[in-house]
């Protein structure tokens, strides 16, 4: 006899929709079993991996950013200390790259609200080192939009 945690048990438990959980399940955060009548069982560590996403997202991670470090977890068991300090390592990481371009990002600001410059060769928040010069002519901004100026805010070192 299998047993485990109903999808509404698990639902309950974490706060999250069934649709929800569906959905992790769908991008393989978890992986249920099945007991004889075909329906979905869950372990406890479950609620651990689904708790993890939830707080990983409300620091601005994607799902495709959470995902692959989950998907390397052991199935049906509960992780490791290691594996969760591996995982938590490289969010470490990201976590420290993003503050930095953030403090970047205040420390600058203050020279370009409201200056109306439009200086794309002097402009150290949209244009560090002139690196729109080196895309080819035309309204990069405009054109590429908020994508162009998050590559530029992350490769201005």
């Amino acid at each position: 006899m299998t047993v485990g945690l109903s999808i509404g048990d698990l639902s309950a438990r974490t706060g999250l929709a069934v649709s929800a959980i569906r959905f992790y399940e769908t991008h393989d955060i978890i992986k249920p079993v099945r007991n004889k009548g075909g329906h979905r069982r869950y372990g406890r560590h479950d609620i651990r991996r689904l708790s993890f996403v939830m707080a990983a997202q409300k620091l601005g991670f994607s799902l495709a950013d959470i995902a692959p470090h989950l998907r390397r977890l052991p199935d049906h068991k509960a992780p490791s200390k290691a594996d969760w300090t591996r995982i938590g390592h490289a969010f470490r990481r990201e976590i420290d790259a993003r503050i930095t371009a953030m403090q970047e990002l205040r420390d600058k600001l203050d020279g370009c609200i409201g200056c109306g410059c439009l200086s794309l060769k002097s402009c150290a928040l949209y244009n560090p080192g002139d690196i729109k010069g080196r895309e080819g002519a035309g309204p990069r901004n405009l054109v590429a939009g908020s994508r162009m100026r998050g590559e530029a805010l992350r490769n201005r070192t």
